[in-house]
């Protein structure tokens, strides 16, 4: 049974926002709970879940038609909680959360539609292999893509990231968080705290999710 995390008003909302989760964390991870509090504060419903592997408890993330399976399947619960139609959700989430959302998006069969797709920290290649980009499927998104990446991620340098994103056929906005690793850590000579750098996190999502139509 998938644990689910919701927030925002039940009703009356034109769109809502599914927040997946990246591979070592779970749905309470702190860049899901800012931008869905940041979220709610702006009256716009949210659902946060966990991959079967984080409700099992373990460790390793479930095989790719499992996270693939999920990732749908919650999308379509968020539909049946707000009773919208697919066409009016963004989604997406965290470094894996997001790719497979992603993934669901750009699927060559039964493309899960979209208002949006919302990625904070595409994981572009896995940790130390480079070589292996993940932007196969890039050019079947025609849906508005929002990037959300810290300028050190070392699973997405900044011109890999922004060259694979030439490849989307929808309309691509960037929030580059400057000197934030992967995990959106800043440097401290930057003078920001990881708690900075998520409210810029939340804030541009919130502000991106707004003005889609």
């Amino acid at each position: 049974m998938t644990t689910y995390a919701y927030q925002g008003p039940k009703r009356g909302a034109d769109r809502a926002v599914l927040l997946a989760h990246g591979a070592g964390t779970d749905l309470d991870a702190a860049p899901l709970r800012a931008v869905a509090d940041a979220l709610a504060d702006a009256k716009i419903p949210s659902l946060r879940f966990n991959y079967p592997y984080r409700d099992a408890a373990k460790k390793a993330p479930d095989r790719p038609p499992v996270l693939l399976e999920a990732t749908r399947a919650a999308a379509a619960e968020l539909a049946r909680r707000t009773r919208l139609p697919p066409e009016r959700l963004v989604i997406g989430g965290r470094s894996m959360g997001g790719r497979y959302c992603s993934l669901v998006a750009g699927a060559e069969t039964d493309p899960v539609p979209a208002l949006g797709l919302l990625l904070l920290g595409y994981p572009l290649h896995a940790a130390g292999r480079p070589e292996k980009v993940r932007d196969d499927h890039f050019g079947r998104l025609t849906l508005p893509v929002l990037f959300v990446s810290g300028t050190r991620d070392a699973l997405a340098a900044k011109p890999d990231l922004t060259r694979s994103a030439r490849a989307v056929k929808g309309r691509v906005s960037w929030c580059w968080l400057d000197t934030a690793d992967h995990g959106f850590k800043p440097l401290k000579a930057s003078g920001r705290t990881l708690a900075d750098v998520l409210a810029t996190v939340a804030e541009a999502s919130v502000a991106w999710v707004a003005q889609l139509t």
